[in-house]
């Protein structure tokens, strides 16, 4: 356990980059000791941070704060132990095994390695995917979810961050899955729903506000690529179970809607229990419990995942609604909690 470490952030310009900066400003194990921002700036522009994001602005310093050219001698020069990678896949794969070259732990943001199966890394087209480097280098990732991984999250070189629909999703479904309950052979259809900045910063003909504003639409279907990830971390393959992704026209939240069955007749009391036992220690999952299902305006701005189920009168359907905010419990702070565990400090730590 260390009292305070030196961090940094590659990638501060997008979404979750800036709520990852506010985050890190503002822990309280950091204070003194703000993350060495690194980017690009343009040429002719202001390099502050707060001339990027504005909000971040406060009474300790933070107009002073710069981002600065990368460099791996900036790193060492500055004392860095954990470098955030908020950066697109293909940056991520590159920086990230000379990152533990240089002996610094990496928390990445991206899906870069996220997956241990080359059929599931498949839909990113990786060009270096099969090498040497990065075959050892996957061996050493540890998929970033507390409430699955915490222990080996705690020892990790390189975790990697979860993606924000499969976060919903796993945490949705991993104690009903665990506890062996489900008929697997009926399927699960996961119907989730995201707001807008779980497609990024980078403007496109679909998040433009003529296309999302007052629409509701599916893009991904059967291609999504957190598809891989709720393979991997529930254990299933692609016949049990269904994604499929909507854009809503909100900002920011992700509501998960998972229909399942259960094998033999259960109580709401009985599933109740499978999800605060499998949750007992993790403070950042919210369990609502039957017949209260959580929204979108109770999660958003926070970093828990609620947790809540409807049960049939018969006893086997059921349907899970699991909320979270894309850009924090589905992205930045998540990345925060890794940090706290990998710090041995309070899981929780500077996210409540």
């Amino acid at each position: 356990m260390k009292d305070s470490i030196q961090t940094a952030v590659l990638g501060v310009s997008g979404y979750a980059g800036a709520e990852l900066a506010r985050l890190l400003l503002h822990h309280p194990n950091l204070k003194g000791r703000p993350p060495v921002f690194l980017g690009r700036a343009e040429a002719g522009q202001d390099s502050s941070l707060t001339a990027l994001h504005p909000q971040l602005v406060d009474n300790n310093g933070s107009a002073g704060l710069k981002i600065e050219p990368f460099s791996w001698e900036l790193l060492k020069e500055r004392g860095v132990e954990v470098l955030f990678l908020a950066t697109p896949h293909e940056q991520s794969r590159e920086y990230a095994p000379l990152a533990l070259e240089h002996r610094i732990r990496v928390i990445d943001l991206s899906g870069a390695w996220r997956l241990s199966e080359a059929d599931n890394r498949a839909v990113y087209k990786f060009d270096d995917d099969g090498s040497a480097v990065t075959a050892a280098v996957q061996t050493k990732a540890v998929y970033g979810s507390p409430e699955l991984h915490r222990d080996e999250i705690r020892d990790a070189e390189l975790v990697a961050n979860p993606g924000c629909y499969a976060t919903s999703i796993i945490l949705g479904l991993k104690p009903l899955v665990a506890a062996g309950v489900l008929d697997l052979d009926r399927g699960i259809i996961c119907d989730s729903k995201s707001g807008v900045s779980g497609a990024g910063k980078a403007p496109s003909a679909k998040t433009h506000y003529m296309y999302a504003a007052d629409n509701l639409s599916v893009y991904g279907a059967f291609s999504h690529r957190h598809m891989g990830e709720l393979l991997e971390q529930l254990g299933l393959d692609r016949s049990q179970i269904v994604f499929t992704p909507h854009l809503l026209p909100i900002p920011r939240g992700i509501l998960s809607t998972i229909y399942v069955t259960f094998r033999e007749k259960k109580s709401p009391s009985e599933v109740d229990a499978l999800y605060r036992e499998f949750y007992a220690g993790s403070p950042m999952v919210r369990i609502f419990g039957a017949g209260h299902l959580p929204q979108i305006q109770y999660s958003v701005r926070t970093n828990y995942c609620d947790i809540g189920f409807e049960l049939d009168k018969d006893g086997r359907r059921c349907i899970v609604v699991s909320c979270l905010d894309n850009l924090l419990k589905g992205a930045a702070g998540q990345a925060v909690e890794n940090l706290n565990l990998m710090c041995g400090w309070d899981e929780a730590a500077g996210l409540e």
